[in-house]
């Protein structure tokens, strides 16, 4: 992926606010995970058809992916900070249309200046959003106390291993780990599961060594044989094994299905990995 309080009405509508994020309920998750798209997944498409196909997916959360054409009505609006009070409204409205919560944000980099991170802090607030995942590393004196002004979480999310490029640490969970050591709780890791294994790292060793750390997770499979994402059990994520970890290390916060391939039309891709998470035992 390139960088770049939620109150039931019937049986699971949001009331989109700019509260704190309350906890994402239990009749939204599947199999107990908060799984939902990370809307990077369908980023051909405006942000108001990728929660439409979210929905029709049977899903109700959302990784919102700044910069992403808001909708056909104001194709001049981008999703993320810097939205016009015009474009927050339709987005509200076009989440709670679909039924659909943004419970997290990300890849997005975040500024060392005060000012500037406190943008990305308020749009996430303002949409109740509870999760913010990044690679700014940089950042992270003035993340944490962003953190704690907002109390929102903020997970470190990893790309592949760079072998040409010894300066990428965040891959490494080790990294992370000393990175977030002595520093608020919100602040840890967004596993993407796909991604370490392509850095060559078993995504559930790297899960149990982070535990008390993992704040969001990607979830993708990778294919045998190659570096290119698969449907969900056909390839060598183990995702089975990772979710078990998942649950073994206390994990509640969300996961974004994000789904690199077949572009143009992976809805079906997108639902294999509804019903793989739903197969999976509790």
């Amino acid at each position: 992926m390139k960088w770049f309080p939620i109150l039931p009405v019937l049986s699971v509508a949001f009331a989109l606010t700019a509260h704190a994020a309350a906890p994402i309920p239990a009749e939204v998750r599947t199999n107990g995970f908060a799984l939902g798209t990370q809307s990077y997944t369908f980023r051909l498409f405006t942000f108001e058809e990728a929660c439409a196909k979210t929905a029709s997916a049977g899903l109700h959360t959302t990784e919102l992916f700044p910069s992403q054409k808001l909708s056909a009505a104001l194709p001049n609006e981008k999703t993320g900070p810097g939205i016009s009070p015009e474009g927050m409204t339709a987005l509200k409205d076009i989440l709670k249309k679909n039924n659909v919560q943004a419970v997290a944000m990300g890849v997005i980099g975040i500024p060392k200046d005060e000012e500037g991170a406190r943008k990305v802090f308020a749009f996430a607030k303002e949409l109740g959003i509870g999760v913010i995942n990044t690679e700014s590393t940089d950042a992270i004196d003035t993340i944490e106390k962003m953190v704690k002004e907002f109390d929102i979480k903020v997970g470190y999310h990893n790309h592949p291993q760079k072998p040409n490029d010894e300066s990428y640490k965040v891959w490494d969970p080790n990294y992370i780990l000393a990175l977030t050591k002595g520093r608020d709780a919100r602040i840890g890791s967004c596993a993407d599961l796909g991604h370490w294994t392509n850095s060559g790292l078993a995504a559930a060793d790297c899960l149990r060594l982070l535990k008390g750390r993992v704040v969001s997770s990607h979830i993708k499979d990778i294919a045998n044989g190659s570096r290119a994402v698969t449907r969900p059990g056909t390839g060598r994520a183990n995702l089975a094994e990772a979710l078990k970890a998942l649950r073994e290390v206390g994990f509640d916060g969300p996961i974004s299905i994000e789904h690199e391939i077949n572009w143009e039309n992976n809805l079906e891709d997108v639902v294999s990995y509804v019903d793989f998470v739903k197969s999976q035992g509790k």
